[in-house]
């Protein structure tokens, strides 16, 4: 293989390069709003589906390091949700049938909804309290409308069409660096060091 395809730092500065361009066409009144709503909720719910839950377990950790009270939607330990809880989904569409239902249900309970996305209109955008969206730079999500569900059983996700940030990858590196943004923006706030949050790590493994 060429050092044209193997070269990695490359890609790496080309995913840095939209990081740095998303950053800067980030709507403030929607990263203050999401902020402002991490500092009031009771308790925050997090969801994704796919690879974004990921992202939204990693942002539900931090939360925890954090002394806040967060959870995971979908773990046998998750309470019931009252009213004034927050839930933050993660979803590039905004379409996952899963998550949307998630977020009706939690507007029926009262609660709030804020959505991380790279669609500004979707089912989900319509339904949230706080939308940040991220962008689709590489339009992935312009061209492709099929759910979550859809992409995972026709194997729409084995599709090689870009080799840069493929699928909805952007989305999620975005979503990654936003949310570790959050935290720090909530520790300045908060008054906390990483010695506080280094208190909070696991003990027991």
């Amino acid at each position: 293989m060429t050092d044209e395809f193997s070269d990695i730092p490359v890609f790496m500065e080309d995913m840095a390069e939209s990081i740095r361009k998303t950053a800067l066409l980030l709507d403030r009144a929607e990263t203050t709003a999401f902020f402002q709503q991490m500092l009031s909720a009771k308790r925050i719910y997090v969801a994704g589906a796919g690879r974004s839950g990921i992202i939204a377990r990693a942002f539900a950790l931090r939360l925890l390091h954090l002394g806040l009270d967060v959870y995971v939607v979908g773990e046998t330990i998750t309470p019931a949700m009252l009213p004034g809880d927050t839930l933050v989904v993660f979803s590039g569409s905004g379409e996952t049938h899963t998550m949307a239902t998630f977020c009706s249900t939690v507007k029926d309970l009262g609660g709030k909804v804020c959505l991380v996305t790279a669609t500004a209109d979707s089912t989900m955008s319509r339904m949230a309290d706080v939308v940040v969206n991220l962008g689709d730079l590489t339009g992935y999500y312009r061209k492709n409308t099929a759910t979550f569900e859809e992409r995972q059983m026709t194997g729409q996700y084995r599709s090689v069409a870009s080799a840069f940030a493929p699928l909805g990858t952007l989305f999620e590196t975005l979503a990654l660096v936003f949310s570790d943004a959050v935290i720090s923006a909530l520790m300045v706030a908060r008054k906390e060091g990483a010695g506080e949050l280094k208190g909070r790590l696991t003990n027991i493994q």
